[in-house]
């Protein structure tokens, strides 16, 4: 029994912080549910163990009514058999007072003793509880909390996108326009550059015959 409560004080009293701290690089949440199902075994065996004990209260308490009756019995009837003068009886009867009256006395200590046990494993199974309802809250405010830094990531990842690559397309689009725009414009320039000059040299020479 020693050994249990040592394993069990070991597992559950183990600083919840330090594991966490030694599992972070490796999924400390899934770290704490490994953890947790491990305190879970422990306090089931110490759970069956108060069980035990409890049986064992009343199998004790069974056989100290039983050996006090069969030796308030026995009591009797030496007393009776003493008045009547029945010595081998009355030896008899003390005889098995005497025995009876013993494991009564053994088994009432040892009642007692198991009450005083399971006490103790009482007490110490509440306080596993205690600590194992209060791991599985931590663990939820953790679940929780890791919930929301990957929504948080995940939405300032999307947000990013957002923000930048849209704009920044856009910005390469109007780059790509405006050369569009420059080689669209530079050809028709050229293209009507012959037609021009060709105009102009003609008002030129209609100005040149009006003067003369």
């Amino acid at each position: 029994m020693t050994n249990i409560f040592k394993r069990i004080k070991d597992s559950v009293s183990a600083d919840l912080h330090n594991l966490m701290d030694q599992k972070e690089q490796n999924n400390p949440i899934a770290s704490l549910n490994q953890y947790l199902r491990q305190s879970e075994r422990e306090t089931e065996k110490v759970r069956q163990l108060v069980a035990r004990q409890y049986r064992l209260k009343d199998e004790f308490t069974k056989e100290y009514h039983q050996a006090q009756d069969l030796a308030d019995k026995r009591l009797k009837q030496a007393a009776i058999a003493e008045k009547a003068e029945e010595i081998q009886m009355y030896e008899f009867a003390m005889k098995e007072y005497e025995e009876y009256q013993t494991r009564a006395e053994r088994m009432k200590k040892a009642r007692e003793e198991s009450i005083e046990q399971l006490e103790i494993l009482e007490q110490k199974y509440e306080e596993m509880k205690h600590k194992l309802k209060d791991m599985r809250l931590r663990r939820m405010e953790l679940m929780g909390r890791e919930n929301v830094a990957h929504a948080s990531h995940q939405m300032n990842r999307i947000m990013e996108n957002i923000s930048d690559k849209p704009f920044s397309k856009f910005a390469e689009m109007e780059r790509y326009i405006e050369g569009l725009e420059y080689k669209v414009n530079s050809a028709y320039y050229r293209s009507t550059f012959d037609s021009k000059i060709s105009k102009l040299e003609k008002e030129m020479q209609k100005r040149s015959e009006n003067r003369a």
